[in-house]
């Protein structure tokens, strides 16, 4: 019975850890797919359309189901909040991510995605929702964790490197590489649409947290809104930047597996069980494997698309990882701090200040003592004198 239950003890507690590990797997085939459905020719701003059109689709039951109770009005305020949170993520965020994916590659795509915790940190100062106290080992963690992973994706920027052969792909032949060469001035340009990506993803973060203020409860019909006013903004971009018929044409190829497996897997699924973990682990640990989704792709990558690692990608990534996990221990820490200070007083200096209230209820039972000893004095103060008397009548 006790190792019975110490098998499901274990596997309780790791079903997070199984599903962060999944997810991961997830993002990378999300992104070797949509690499080579952008190599033939597949236009991302169509993708984006199909791919926030599917998430609708899918995420619309469960708050239809789930969340029908006590839905939030939507006034103009909230209507303007949820548009600029399309705007920034179906919109900008993946056009620009999607855009920079082609003109790089997977693995230097999701390494430049690690820079996420650190630009939303730079985003949160900007906009006063963080606090700069040098003095606290918290904020210099996060201050240097910030500058370490941006001196990451300068060089990764700016450096490209010789090639990095590994043992497995000495045996692939370059006609076999789904990939398409690109120049170091479409690598440059690549790098910067995926910064500006992070940026918008980041910014995406600051403006939900005041989205979510609204929607606290209703965080699926918040994202069912966000895919679509998103999937309609991407609508109106396509229009004006693609002006053929044809690149809406899509059939059961590989186009169409990138746009429902982005739309049902990264938008859909990996929403609810990424939910899932953030409440019961907290955001630190579910961000703490995102470099997992790195490693992955760039094993699927050299596999699958026969994808050529630069020296500059792998050391950039390295300093990256570095400051993304110094960030995320100083929000780590600061998460710490936060909970103790939202402890009521009286509980808290109950944990700080024990000894304190022991000593005062010990005071309080010896004053309790003192007072029935002092009552037993009065007693045997009364009958003492009567002692002594009775003795003398009984001497002979």
């Amino acid at each position: 019975m006790e190792k019975l239950r110490c098998c499901a003890s274990f596997l309780e507690n790791s079903k997070p850890y199984f599903a962060m590990i999944s997810l991961q797997f997830g993002y990378a085939g999300m992104n070797i797919i949509t690499k080579v459905s952008l190599n033939r020719g597949m236009s991302h701003y169509v993708l984006v359309v199909y791919r926030h059109a599917i998430a609708t689709a899918v995420i619309a039951p469960f708050a239809i189901f789930l969340e029908r109770k006590a839905q939030p009005k939507i006034t103009f305020p909230v209507f303007m909040q949820i548009f600029f949170l399309a705007l920034l993520g179906p919109v900008i965020d993946q056009n620009f991510y999607y855009a920079g994916l082609k003109l790089t590659s997977p693995t230097f795509s999701c390494a430049m995605s690690n820079m996420l915790p650190a630009m939303t940190f730079v985003m949160a100062v900007i906009f006063r929702m963080e606090k700069i106290n040098m003095k606290t080992v918290r904020c210099q963690a996060k201050v240097v964790g910030t500058v370490v992973t941006v001196a990451g994706a300068m060089l990764m920027t700016l450096y490209k490197g010789p090639i990095v052969e590994l043992f497995w792909t000495k045996h692939v032949h370059p006609h076999q590489s789904y990939t398409v060469e690109s120049s170091d001035k479409e690598w440059f340009l690549g790098s910067i649409l995926l910064i500006i990506a992070t940026l918008a993803w980041a910014s995406l973060f600051v403006l939900q947290t005041k989205a979510l203020e609204t929607y606290k409860s209703h965080q699926l019909s918040l994202t069912t809104m966000v895919c679509l006013v998103g999937t309609l903004q991407a609508i109106a971009v396509t229009f004006v930047m693609e002006h053929k018929t044809s690149v809406w044409r899509i059939g059961w190829d590989m186009n169409l597996l990138a746009a429902a497996y982005a739309g049902i897997v990264t938008s859909s699924i990996s929403y609810y069980v990424q939910g899932l973990v953030i409440k019961k682990r907290g955001p630190v640990f579910a961000t703490a494997f995102s470099p997992l989704m790195m490693i992955v792709v760039a094993i699927m990558g050299s596999f699958i698309l026969a994808e050529k690692i630069f020296l500059g990608g792998i050391v950039g990534s390295v300093l990256i990882v570095i400051g993304l996990y110094s960030v995320l221990w100083g929000k780590h820490k600061e998460k710490k701090d936060e909970d103790i200070d939202e402890i009521p007083d009286p509980i808290k200096s109950n944990q700080v200040n024990g000894n304190i209230i022991s000593v005062i209820e010990d005071i309080e039972a010896n004053e309790v003592d003192l007072q029935k000893a002092q009552a037993n004095n009065k007693k045997l103060a009364i009958s003492v004198p009567e002692m002594p008397h009775m003795r003398v009548h009984q001497e002979p």
